[in-house]
C-alpha cells in the first residue's frame, strides 16, 4: 500500500489552533509523542480515527485542558499555556464528551453559566447576556424548557443544553467533543446543521466526530488520525479515499459521491467478500 503523508489543509485562513512537537499524555500513558496540527481559520475541521487513537485528547489540548509535556499549543500563534484563562475561554468554548450539571440547576441557569467568561467586577450581568441566552436556547429548541431541571431531561436534551451553554459563551472557535452523542438520526443531523450555520456566520469549528459521512458532509477539513499521530489532512474530497479508510479504520470498502451533497461517503464491503 502507497504511504500516505500529511497534507496541508485547503487554502486561506492562518491558523487559530496549532499543536507544535505536543506531547500529550495522562499521568503515566503518552497518547502522542510528538502531534503536530492546524486548525485553520474560518475552518470547519473535523478530526476523525479509530477509538483511542488521540482525537479527543488532541480537543483537549486545544482547550486548555490538558498542557502538553513538551513542544506547544497555540492560539492566534501564542502560548496557549500563557493566555490569561478568561481571554482563553472568551476566545475558545468547549463542549465536552460528557458533563455533570449540578443537582436541581434549571436549562435556563446552566445556560447562562455559558456568560461567565463575560462578567468581571466591572462588568455584571447585562441585557447583551441576557440577548446571548435566549439566542442560544431558541437555537437549540429549549426556550419551552427554561425552568425545568437539568436532571428531569432526557439524554438528548441534555446534550442539547450543553450545546446551548457553549453556544451562550459566543466564542469565535467552537470546540466539540462528539456532539451527537445521546441523539437520534435526526437532532443529530439538526444539530450538525446549527453548527454549520455558526460557521457560515464566521466561527472557526472544531468537532471529533465518528460518522465518515457526516464528517465528510460538514467539514471543510479533515484532520485523521491514527495511534497518537496525525496521518492526514485535508479537505475531504482530497483525503476519503478507500485506501486511507482501509488503512486508518482497517476496513474494506468504496468510495462513491453522496447522492445528496457530492461528498464522500463511505460504503463498506462485506468482510470477507471481494
Amino acid at each position: 500500500m502507497t504511504d500516505i503523508h500529511p497534507t496541508t489543509p485547503g487554502e486561506g485562513g492562518a491558523p487559530r489552533l496549532e499543536a507544535r512537537g505536543a506531547h500529550l499524555a495522562y499521568e503515566r500513558r503518552t497518547v502522542s509523542e510528538s502531534i503536530d496540527a492546524s486548525v485553520r481559520d474560518g475552518s470547519f475541521t473535523v478530526i476523525v480515527g479509530p477509538n483511542a487513537c488521540g482525537k479527543s485528547t488532541l480537543l483537549r489540548a486545544f482547550a486548555r485542558l490538558l498542557t502538553p509535556r513538551s513542544g506547544s499549543v497555540l492560539l492566534d500563534g501564542r502560548d496557549l499555556a500563557r493566555v490569561p484563562a478568561k481571554e482563553a475561554a472568551r476566545t475558545v468554548g468547549l463542549l465536552p464528551q460528557s458533563s455533570q450539571a449540578p443537582e436541581g440547576i434549571t436549562v435556563g441557569e446552566l445556560v447562562s453559566r455559558g456568560r461567565y467568561p463575560h462578567q468581571g467586577l466591572f462588568r455584571q450581568w447585562s441585557e447583551a447576556d441576557r440577548d446571548a441566552v435566549a439566542t442560544a436556547l431558541a437555537e437549540t429548541d429549549l426556550t419551552d424548557l427554561v425552568d425545568v431541571p437539568v436532571d428531569e431531561l432526557s439524554g438528548g436534551q441534555r446534550q442539547r443544553v450543553w450545546v446551548a451553554t457553549a453556544l451562550a459563551q459566543q466564542t469565535s472557535v467552537l470546540l466539540l467533543d462528539e456532539p451527537t452523542t445521546f441523539l437520534d438520526i435526526a437532532h443529530q443531523y439538526d444539530l450538525l446543521d446549527l453548527f454549520a450555520r455558526l460557521h457560515a456566520r464566521g466561527t472557526t469549528v472544531v468537532a471529533v466526530l465518528h460518522d465518515l459521512a457526516q464528517a465528510a458532509r460538514y467539514a471543510t477539513d479533515l484532520i485523521v488520525m491514527r495511534d497518537g499521530e496525525v496521518v492526514v489532512t485535508g479537505s475531504p474530497a482530497e483525503v476519503l479515499t478507500a485506501e486511507l479508510v482501509e488503512r486508518v479504520f482497517d476496513l474494506p470498502c468504496v468510495v462513491v459521491p453522496d447522492p445528496v451533497t457530492g461528498t464522500p461517503l463511505v460504503v463498506p464491503r462485506r468482510r470477507g467478500l471481494v
